[in-house]
């Protein structure tokens, strides 16, 4: 890979430090970057071939002659030959702490049976003693020969005397073992908690799946994490997320005591990311602690952004609790679940308004995305705010007449592409074809005007941008299916996908100014990719592996030679 460039810098180096000492292109820099192709998502300078960084921001973005004329006695210098860098990727929605947690878990992605959700278990089972909780991550009913959900039976069976709880893939359901259930009280006579269902059989004895706000009733009685084990969690899952070449997250959903254990790691120099913390709006306590403390923009060197409230307003599509305006097409009186409500969400959006803070609000039902629109146009009405980027986490569904609301109101439709390529299999089957026309509708929303901050709501989907990029522009799985993409119209250009990864979610998270592109004066944080994904055949852009991770200009990843 290293090699092409280094001709070019050989007949550079005479001229570079003499330069850089005399002073007159400034002080000489600490890294000198060339590549083939460096995107740099700067309008006024979108390819280039080499950077300059100093003090972890870039210096200069431009040619190789005129980078090497900042090399000094002490420059390091780089040359990734046929490598391709972009600016530091940036996953718009993810959870930090779900993904060391399920780091830590039976890892259920990918099981193609029940059965081999019982076997993982009974696996993990026979290494701990009796008593001691199992929990589990991945399963999706969705990619089963019986696509119903499962039922506790077998689970219940194979492990009779450890407590199992074991997470849906997409967040919003569990499945829980007898022992757990019984732990937890849960019986045919619990009634389902507001905002949330507890699957019965005609008996109404509980089946073991519990949805959304009912998933607590087991939660509850689970030991948590101690405060060392959740910091190695957090660590575990900061060193993945850099292994696959991101700089920085979108955290949604996130409670105080993990924000301080952020803080203090980041305080410490530990948290090697940079992270825009969504504080959990499931505590008024929580709520008005933040919204007196004020936004926080770059703390600690910028690892830290905590500035915005997270709200739900609805379930998850493929455990039927996402909010829609008419039934669900395979379960007839089925129209999803009410997590939180629009009186409330205004009600927040006002004192957010006024504190300085924005508002981020899961919706994937066309019902909840357009209550959350009307509540949003409410608060704005009643405390007019201009550049307030209030945002909609998902915005799966939508009724065709709520996608010009986006762009009137100036809320961003923060999405996650690959949430489109795992649901295409079953979407029609839960939506019918024409309300499934306007889910994933990236094409009609940014033909208003608005940008789409893109994420992958790891764990719920995996932490590979590559992945995201290939959706974003194929609308295909990884064996190219269907033909020509699923509703192909929605695709992005590979322009619009790279921003969607980059200066899009730098955006969205008031960040512009320090990330998102390799402008002078920002962070110098940057990806290394083995191959160009902007021109690439597009069946080949999975295929993309990410070579290096940089951080404000220190190396967090590199790719182990082979």
């Amino acid at each position: 890979m290293r090699g092409f460039l280094l001709g070019t810098l050989a007949c550079a180096l005479w001229a570079g430090p003499a330069r850089a000492q005399a002073g007159g292109a400034g002080a000489p820099a600490d890294l000198i970057v060339a590549a083939r192709r460096i995107y740099t998502v700067d309008p006024d300078r979108p390819l280039v071939r080499a950077l300059a960084v100093r003090d972890g921001r870039i210096a200069f973005a431009g040619s190789v002659r005129e980078a090497m004329a900042l090399k000094g006695r002490g420059t390091r210098v780089l040359d990734l030959g046929d490598a391709t860098v972009i600016p530091g990727i940036i996953d718009a929605h993810a959870h930090l702490l779900g993904l060391g947690e399920a780091l830590r878990t039976v890892d259920l992605t990918g099981t193609r049976s029940y059965q081999e959700v019982v076997e993982r278990v009974a696996a993990r089972a026979r290494g701990l003693k009796p008593g001691e909780w199992i929990v589990g991550r991945g399963w999706d009913q969705n990619a089963w020969p019986d696509r119903r959900f499962p039922t506790l039976e077998a689970l219940s069976r194979a492990v009779p005397d450890n407590p199992v709880r074991l997470t849906r893939v997409d967040g919003h359901a569990v499945l829980a073992n007898a022992r757990a259930l019984a732990l937890a009280g849960v019986t045919a006579a619990t009634p389902d908690p507001p905002g949330g269902r507890i699957i019965r059989d005609t008996g109404g004895a509980p089946t073991g799946v519990l949805v959304d706000e009912a998933t607590s009733l087991v939660e509850r009685v689970e030991p948590p994490l101690s405060r060392e084990e959740t910091r190695a969690a957090v660590l575990a899952a900061i060193a993945e997320a850099n292994r696959w070449g991101l700089t920085g997250i979108h955290d949604p959903g996130v409670e105080a005591p993990t924000i301080d254990l952020y803080e203090e790691m980041a305080r410490a120099g530990q948290f090697k990311l940079r992270d825009y913390v969504m504080v959990a709006g499931d505590s008024d306590a929580t709520i008005t602690r933040y919204l007196r403390r004020g936004p926080q923009n770059a703390l600690y060197e910028g690892h830290l952004w905590i500035r915005s409230i997270k709200l739900y307003a609805d379930g998850a599509l493929g455990s039927r609790g996402a909010a829609l305006l008419e039934d669900y097409s395979d379960e007839p009186g089925n129209r999803g679940l009410v997590i939180t409500g629009p009186d409330s969400i205004r009600t927040v959006a006002i004192a957010a308004l006024r504190a300085g803070f924005q508002v981020c609000v899961h919706a994937i039902g066309d019902r909840a995305n357009r209550w959350v629109l009307d509540a949003y146009q409410a608060a704005l009405d009643s405390v007019p705010t201009a550049d307030h980027r209030f945002r909609i986490e998902h915005a799966q569904v939508l009724s065709p007449q709520d996608i010009p609301r986006f762009a009137e109101l100036g809320v961003i439709p923060s999405m996650q592409t690959s949430h489109q390529t795992s649901d295409m299999y079953w979407a029609v089957d839960r939506l019918g074809p024409t309300r499934a026309a306007g889910a994933y509708a990236w094409r009609s929303l940014l033909e208003t005007g608005v940008v789409i901050p893109n994420g992958t709501d790891f764990p719920v989907e995996a932490v590979n941008p590559m992945i995201r990029f290939h959706s974003a522009v194929t609308r295909q799985d990884a064996n190219g299916w269907p033909a020509g993409g699923w509703y192909p119209a929605q695709r992005m250009t590979r322009e619009e996908a790279l921003k969607s990864l980059t200066i899009w979610p730098a955006y969205a998270g008031f960040m512009e100014h320090a990330v998102g592109s390799l402008t002078t004066g920002k962070y110098a944080d940057f990806t290394v990719l083995d191959q160009d994904i902007m021109t690439v055949a597009p069946e080949r852009i999975l295929d993309t592996h990410v070579v290096m991770t940089v951080l404000g200009g220190e190396t967090v990843y590199e790719r182990s030679a082979r």
